[in-house]
């Protein structure tokens, strides 16, 4: 399969409908964690305690400069139906639960930034399956 940038796809018309429904969820998280590593050395904001806020308020958080909106300013995930940046947007366009966003974005697991190598490294492991042995033994226990 040959690699085209948005720009090359834009100009032959291939974008739209056809992004929206080809691209596959390991490719939606594949992208982002390229995108996270090209800005490897940034420290990206964090979100606050996620995993305390009620549902509806969870869903609603963002902050700029979180590994979320730099997904969210690519035009190649924005095309595949990338809505925005907030903790909802990124949960349903990438699958994931909110248990893997909470290890990619939380203040809890970095303080108030993360470098972007980290969050890719992050998202690297739910792209392999691979889990925290933290992750694997809070499973056991509840579950």
């Amino acid at each position: 399969m040959k690699h085209q940038t948005f720009e090359q796809l834009q100009s032959i018309g291939a974008t739209g409908d056809f992004l929206r429904s080809s691209l596959p969820r390991t490719d939606r998280l594949a992208r982002w964690a390229e995108l996270l590593e090209q800005v490897s050395h940034h420290q990206l904001s964090t979100l606050r305690e996620t995993e305390y806020e009620p549902k509806a308020w969870r869903a609603a958080m963002r902050a700029d400069g979180t590994p979320i909106s730099v997904a969210f300013k690519d035009p190649v995930l924005r095309a595949a139906g990338l809505h925005g940046d907030t903790y909802d947007d990124a949960t349903r366009f990438f699958e994931i639960n909110d248990e893997q966003l909470h290890r990619i974005v939380c203040f809890c697991h970095f303080g108030n930034t993360v470098s972007g190598a980290d969050a890719a490294r992050r998202v690297r492991e739910i792209l392999s399956g691979r889990t925290s042995l933290f992750a694997r033994l809070r499973a056991l226990f509840t579950g």
